[in-house]
């Protein structure tokens, strides 16, 4: 978790967010990241995705099973994401992210927009060309050589 919030001030002193993350496995770091949204021009530059990234890389896998996050902030609802898709573990983090909005950070709207029906949101969000999109998913299934994931 130091790892994680020494990250996080250094990305500060590079112009980057207040956030670092560090993936662990067997008790061995795998993978670091920070915020660099601004540096990289990337709204998913955030640490634990930057993180998860190096990790896979890494380790020549999308499966993080045997992994740890240690992040210096609650997760965002995009990166709990990420985390889950990765499939790791254990979470650990420092700051809440109560703490994080009480600097501009807030991402509850985010986790009260999922909470909505989808014709009540916000961002507007509506199904076209179903049965061309289907497609896809009949060519997967039909194909025997297919990665679960």
């Amino acid at each position: 978790m130091r790892r994680a919030i020494a990250l996080a001030n250094a990305s500060v002193e590079r112009g980057g967010g207040p956030f670092g993350a560090v993936i662990v496995k067997d008790g061995e770091v795998i993978a670091e990241g920070s915020n660099s949204v601004t540096l990289n021009t990337d709204p998913t530059a955030h640490a634990e995705v930057t993180a998860i990234r190096e990790a896979c890389r890494k380790l020549g896998t999308f499966h993080l099973e045997d992994c740890t996050i240690y992040t210096s902030c609650e997760p965002c609802p995009m990166c709990l994401g990420a985390i889950y898709w990765a499939g790791i573990k254990r979470i650990y983090y420092g700051n809440t992210r109560k703490d994080a909005a009480d600097i501009d950070f807030a991402d509850d709207f985010i986790y009260e927009e999922l909470a909505r029906p989808l014709d009540e949101r916000r961002l507007p969000i509506r199904p076209l060309l179903r049965d061309e999109a289907l497609e896809s998913f009949r060519r997967w299934t039909a194909k025997s050589d297919r990665v679960e994931y």
